[in-house]
């Protein structure tokens, strides 16, 4: 028994000295940052729900706030992050060959859905990013704004069921963002407003329900992968995979075999399809197609319900500012003859403005990553880092920093006056990311938004109400930066 135990003991001291032995990266290269410790290095906070890598990086970039570089430790492999607006510059533009990955880890076969745009390594990344980009130009989504008009009117009727009564703010932009997806993406009508139990509405609830599966899918698929792969099966979420896999497969088909043409995202997947060519040696199967329709669908519907939602609740807390936004929807409405136009609302600077500053004060996802695709020194720095370093941009705390905007927990769309935007450095507002590998779908979650926010302003009021949380107190478990205890308000019909 006591040789056992020896060599138990004996076993335990190596395992730890393997564990803690790179945790003198960072220290043997002067780089400041937090101790770390066993099991989790410097990441524990997230792993147990204290904090998400948003509000994480944000303490970390308030802490060592004068540090141009921090360094950490998920688990024990070392992470840099950058507080410095230059060298996020040069990590998201400027040296962006050498920072193509944003370094995400694919397990295709647990999770095939992963395989999109969003988490895609740069081989495959950049030649379906290329073919995808024309969906996302301007003028298709002049020509698909009049399907985001369906939806508002659909929204503007379901809105008026309700008088004076306390509502769920972050529910019904997510009921209409799901049905301008549904017909956007995948031509399909999702009935998230007209049914209250629409399939499109509950697949989307299954996305980011804070469940066990989905919590330690993210927990142990992006802190301990090795283990993920063994036990990753138990995470599969097979009903939402089938669901999208099951749904795409079927419109293409559907569509070939009548023929029908919309021009629309489903559409140019089925040309890729059709011309494999066009993306190189990349295999086009079910699984790749249906995902990138699958992120499409995710971040449309979810950032921008978020985005309405935390809009409506500044605009309730706000009132100066919700009636200087109703005044200018109403002079563009009346110039339009009470019509949606695109150029109506392109022709709204102050609805801009507000946008902007909700989504600085409130982005959707609160830091980038990337992943240094081979050896790189940080300009100015003596400090080189190997290939695979994972490189953290703790975007929540730059967009929060007084030092860039002053009293930052006060609401102020002015903040994004030419003047004031021209006046800062060009990486304190990157809610949709810089570079090349920035949202794909900035114009159209911008335009969704903005439709969305309008259609329930124009003839609509709102104010705090008894179950509305004024201090916002934020759902540290979520992936996204999103309300602890949603967004409750009182809707009145305006008079």
């Amino acid at each position: 028994m006591w040789l056992e135990l020896g060599l138990l003991g004996i076993l335990l001291v190596i395992y730890y000295y393997y564990y803690t032995s790179n945790w003198n990266f960072w220290s043997s290269r002067k780089v400041v940052g937090p101790k770390p410790s066993i099991p989790f290095g410097t990441v524990g906070d997230i792993v147990i729900g204290k904090h998400n890598l948003g509000t994480y990086l944000q303490e970390i970039y308030t802490t060592y706030k004068k540090s141009k570089l921090v360094g950490a430790y998920m688990l024990r492999k070392p992470v840099v992050i950058l507080n410095d607006l230059d060298l996020v510059k040069d990590v998201l533009i400027k040296d962006f060959s050498k920072f193509g990955d944003r370094g995400q880890e694919i397990h295709e076969n647990h999770e095939p859905l992963a395989v999109h745009l969003f988490n895609l390594e740069p081989q495959r990344w950049r030649p379906l990013r290329s073919k995808l980009s024309p969906i996302f130009t301007s003028g298709k989504l002049k020509d698909m704004f009049y399907l985001l008009v369906q939806c508002a009117d659909q929204m503007e009727t379901y809105l008026d069921k309700f008088e004076n009564e306390q509502v769920d703010m972050r529910e019904i932009p997510a009921r209409f963002a799901t049905d301008v997806i549904g017909v956007c993406a995948f031509g399909l009508q999702a009935n998230a407003l007209a049914e209250e139990d629409s399939l499109f509405r509950k697949m989307g609830k299954r996305i980011f329900e804070l469940n066990i599966r989905n919590v330690g899918r993210a927990i142990l698929g992006n802190f301990m992968p090795e283990l993920y792969k063994v036990v990753g099966y138990f995470f599969r979420d097979s009903v939402l995979d089938n669901f999208i896999i099951g749904i795409t497969k079927d419109t293409m088909d559907y569509r070939r075999k009548n023929g029908i043409n919309r021009k629309d995202f489903v559409d140019l997947l089925i040309a890729l399809k059709d011309e494999p060519s066009k993306v190189g040696d990349i295999e086009l199967t079910d699984k790749l197609l249906a995902a990138q329709l699958f992120v499409f669908f995710a971040a449309g519907f979810e950032t921008s319900s978020t985005t309405i939602g935390n809009a409506l609740y500044e605009m309730a807390l706000n009132h100066s500012v919700q009636e200087k936004l109703r005044q200018e929807i109403k002079d563009e409405l009346i110039r339009t003859d009470g019509k949606f136009t695109y150029e109506g609302v392109k022709n709204m600077k102050y609805l801009d403005k507000v946008i902007k500053e909700t989504l600085r004060k409130y982005p959707p996802l609160p830091f980038l990553t990337r992943r240094s695709m081979e050896p790189y020194t940080f300009t100015g720095t003596n400090l080189t880092i190997p290939a695979k370093t994972e490189v953290w941009i703790p975007m929540l705390g730059i967009q929060r920093d007084p030092e860039y905007y002053p009293n930052p927990s006060v609401f102020d769309p002015e903040r994004f006056s030419e003047e004031q935007f021209k006046s800062r450095h060009d990486m304190t507002f990157l809610s949709f990311g810089d570079g090349p590998r920035n949202c794909i779908g900035a114009r159209f979650g911008l335009m969704q938004s903005k439709v969305g926010l309008i259609t329930v302003l124009r003839n609509h009021t709102v104010d705090v109400c008894d179950k509305t949380d004024q201090n916002y107190e934020l759902n540290r478990q979520a992936f996204l930066l999103v309300p602890k205890n949603g967004i409750f308000l009182n809707i009145n019909r305006a008079v």
